[in-house]
């Protein structure tokens, strides 16, 4: 398990910086954490179960709360708080940021749903 050696957030740019020990790095937003939370409240309780988070656009980041030694609860301010970011989900978020993004916004697309400019 790749642990991460930073994490900050960066409120100007409402987004999360991490370093993880292999060197590897990124900045995602808050957005885009909330978009993919680990809870049950987005990805359903199974393989095709995955409600489509829309309207998260501002979402803000209010409170990091470090979970043992091998995640985070991240706090958002529309309420969020049940998602455990695992140190391996987070990794994948960042490695995985631009394929996951543009499956996020395609899927918005087919919903009709047009995203806001935070």
């Amino acid at each position: 398990m790749i642990k991460p050696t930073e994490l900050r957030y960066i409120k100007k740019t409402n987004t999360l910086s991490i370093t993880f020990e292999d060197g590897f790095s990124g900045d995602i937003t808050s957005e885009y954490l909330r978009c993919f939370s680990p809870s049950a409240e987005v990805k359903g309780h199974g393989p095709g179960q995955e409600i489509l988070q829309i309207d998260k656009e501002n979402v803000v980041i209010d409170k990091l709360e470090p979970v043992g030694n091998y995640a985070v609860r991240i706090v958002f301010d529309d309420g969020h708080d049940t998602g455990l970011y695992s140190w391996e989900h987070l990794y994948n978020l960042c490695k995985n940021y631009k394929e996951n993004w543009h499956s996020y916004l395609e899927r918005l697309k087919e919903a009709g749903h047009i995203r806001k400019k935070p």
